[in-house]
């Protein structure tokens, strides 16, 4: 493990023959920075209970094999009540905006206070943590896709079995995988490719549900076809028992069904890309 170009990222680099992939990790963080957690307005048990809910636990877990099979796999330590990687910066730009969770949150999931901010604490907390780790992450994909032509992230998440108050679309399906894809960056075969290796471990799929979309850093996203991306989102009771994120028997499965995807996008070539 090598630690990444701004703090609190683990990047890890495959020492075997590299593949076209770039595992993505970034809500398995609890990390919050002492000057962070200092304008955050809830007390030590209601912010352990909010990382209970929101943080992806384990999931660097579940992603963990895919770099012994030539995949780069950054994870994000920070916890995702700092910044949110996944969202669009600038106001107004998400939806989530709308519930407090933006890129920077300002609501809980149960729609309490998290933090108070003014705009300019906001665009400062983009600038110390969003941008710089967002120009890491697009300069990595930048290497994979200089090497091989094309790069693909699998970006790896969980949800809960039941819906937060937060959740935009709760009434939607909730498999236990959850394919995440986006119109410009997710080509048919992507989708398909995750959804037969579900299948084949017998794991329900459904993709856009309960959640949408796949990560691609800002300065590629929409301008470079060559980078692809597709989001695994698995239901945390899979793998884990929620009330106290503790791994069960289900957790072993699930990370080879991680690196199971990861295998097989890897080698996909040629009329396979279709």
């Amino acid at each position: 493990m090598t630690a990444g170009l701004v703090p609190n990222v683990d990047v890890v680099r495959p020492t075997c023959a590299p593949l076209p992939v770039l595992v993505h990790v970034p809500h398995a963080g609890v990390t919050i920075p002492p000057h962070v957690r200092a304008g955050i307005l809830l007390d030590d048990a209601a912010l352990a209970q909010e990382l209970r809910r929101m943080t992806d636990h384990r999931t660097d877990v579940l992603a963990a094999a895919a770099v012994q099979l030539g995949a780069v796999t950054v994870v994000n330590r920070l916890s995702r009540l700092v910044v949110d990687q996944e969202r669009f910066p600038d106001e107004g730009a998400d939806e989530m905006e709308s519930v407090g969770m933006g890129a920077v949150y300002t609501a809980t999931s149960d729609g309490e206070v998290l933090r108070d901010l003014d705009e300019g604490q906001r665009d400062a907390m983009i600038a110390e943590f969003f941008r710089p780790y967002a120009s890491t992450v697009a300069g990595l994909v930048g290497e994979v896709v200089e090497a091989h032509g094309r790069g693909v992230i699998v970006d790896v998440h969980s949800y809960p079995r039941e819906p937060l108050a937060y959740e935009l679309h709760p009434g939607g399906e909730r498999p236990q995988v959850c394919i995440g894809t986006d119109p410009a960056h997710t080509p048919a075969w992507l989708g398909r490719t995750v959804a037969e290796v579900a299948a084949a471990r017998g794991l329900r799929t459904a993709t856009n549900t309960p959640f949408r979309g796949a990560y691609v850093p800002l300065d590629l996203y929409r301008r470079d076809d060559r980078v692809m991306a597709v989001m695994l989102e698995i239901r945390r009771d899979t793998y884990l028992d929620e009330a106290s994120a503790t791994p069960h028997a289900g957790e072993a499965p699930l990370q080879s069904f991680v690196t199971e995807v990861v295998r097989v996008i890897g080698h996909r070539q040629g009329d396979d890309l279709h």
